[in-house]
């Protein structure tokens, strides 16, 4: 009997969030160790904000539904539901939601996102 060649991922783990964020993994490194590749669906609440990081990961995000808005080397980019952004490593960026409605998206980082790759800025 062959090993199946496909996962479907039905329990993605839950980030602890302290600011309201809502962070599903569904493919990482804090989901299934992969740390070529991670795949997250995530709910940014209005007002949320994180301070300024510097990834040593490509970080791709898709617009489900509402907007986010990316402070990327002093450029401000607004994305809308449908839009969808790559930004490489070494960038530093500001990522927030200062809008009324939530903000659903997708998130997909190459190397797998780490909390010890990120580089965030004390706030």
């Amino acid at each position: 009997m062959s090993a199946k060649k496909y996962k479907v991922q039905t329990n993605p783990f839950v980030v602890p969030t302290d600011d309201g964020k809502i962070i599903k993994e569904h493919f990482g490194l804090a989901s299934d160790g992969n740390t070529e590749l991670s795949i997250a669906h995530m709910v940014a609440p209005p007002g949320w904000s994180e301070p300024f990081q510097t990834p040593e990961f490509d970080e791709y995000t898709f617009i489900i539904k509402g907007k986010k808005q990316f402070i990327i080397d002093g450029d401000t980019v607004v994305l809308e539901a449908g839009q969808s952004i790559k930004i490489e490593k070494g960038t530093r960026i500001q990522y927030s939601n200062p809008f009324t409605e939530p903000c659903e998206y997708l998130a997909i980082c190459k190397p797998a996102f780490s909390i010890d790759t990120v580089n965030r800025e004390e706030a």
